[in-house]
């Protein structure tokens, strides 16, 4: 099919798809649709128009995110947490956001704003981050933390700020909206490989953190990916009186 032909298939002035097809003029979400329903592809459509509407967005550096500082950035996704009734997260390198100290989070914090040469506002990110956290107190969200042990031997800040972390997960995972399960260094035969941690949104977008940039996945298809990887890494974990057992392993080494 000849651009031509396409333009005349979706009811398009015939320069259209040469322009959208050379990046001239962006496709709405219609315009899309109708070029997936010409071309026979349906199917397509949902996953191209969510790779449209965050083209610009889906892989930001951390350097243009924290240029206004790391305050911004925590206070930039807080809407994003309130409207989210079912979180998912794995974490393979840092205790969750969400269950982070006010200790632990500024020596966190510290080092990545060090990294990155990021503005000088620990403190007031710290506070953002500490109020982000009451979303786990309000309402009725459901929250899911698949965990590595690694994590609680990672130590982040001195003895003290990381016993004090680790005496603060045992807290949060009481609460009866929060599950939290370990996934043990001797787990067995795992049938999922450790991955970068990653924040499920509902079903509707993944936030991924790497060195150099924050990815953000909209694309049903990719979503559908990170939901059948947590499904599966779920089956590793221990919870309860298991997953505390190895949180106060974790407290002991520390004296």
């Amino acid at each position: 099919m000849t651009g031509h032909e396409l333009a005349t298939v979706c009811g398009w002035n015939k320069s259209k798809s040469s322009r959208i097809e050379n990046a001239r003029t962006p496709p709405s979400d219609t315009d899309i649709h109708k070029w997936c329903d010409a071309c026979g592809v349906p199917d397509q459509a949902a996953d191209i128009v969510a790779a449209s509407r965050t083209a610009e967005s889906m892989y930001m550096e951390w350097r243009r995110l924290q240029r206004t500082g790391l305050r911004h950035l925590q206070e930039s996704r807080m809407s994003l947490y309130e409207r989210t009734q079912h979180f998912r997260s794995y974490a393979s390198h840092v205790v969750p956001g969400l269950f982070q100290t006010p200790a632990y989070a500024s020596a966190l914090l510290g080092v990545i704003g060090r990294f990155h040469d990021a503005p000088d506002d620990i403190a007031e990110a710290v506070r953002a981050r500490m109020a982000r956290a009451r979303v786990l107190y309000e309402g009725r969200r459901r929250f899911a933390f698949l965990v590595e042990e690694s994590v609680l031997r990672y130590q982040i800040g001195d003895a003290e700020t990381m016993a004090g972390q680790l005496g603060h997960l045992l807290s949060v995972m009481s609460l009866p909206t929060v599950s939290l399960g370990i996934i043990p260094f001797g787990a067995r035969e795992r049938s999922m490989w450790t991955l970068e941690g990653f924040n499920i949104f509902d079903e509707r977008r993944v936030h991924v953190e790497l060195l150099t940039a924050q990815v953000t996945v909209t694309a049903p298809s990719e979503v559908s990916l990170y939901l059948k990887a947590f499904s599966e890494l779920a089956e590793l974990p221990v919870y309860g009186a298991e997953a505390r057992g190895l949180i106060t392993s974790a407290i002991d080494s520390l004296r």
